[in-house]
């Protein structure tokens, strides 16, 4: 499951890079900031749900 919100966040990471280094796919950067914030938090949460 870490592996999977791990392999999230890089996906995310990369479509921030894109949308930042692209001029007209700024709306992809704003996409993947909010997705990877959610996907953060959802496995924060889920890593602490362990314990």
């Amino acid at each position: 499951m870490l592996a999977l919100i791990g392999f999230l966040l890089v996906v995310w990471l990369v479509f921030v890079i894109l949308g930042l280094v692209v001029k007209g796919f700024l709306w992809l950067a704003v996409i993947g900031i909010v997705l990877f914030a959610v996907t953060a938090g959802w496995g924060w949460l889920k890593r602490n749900a362990r314990t």
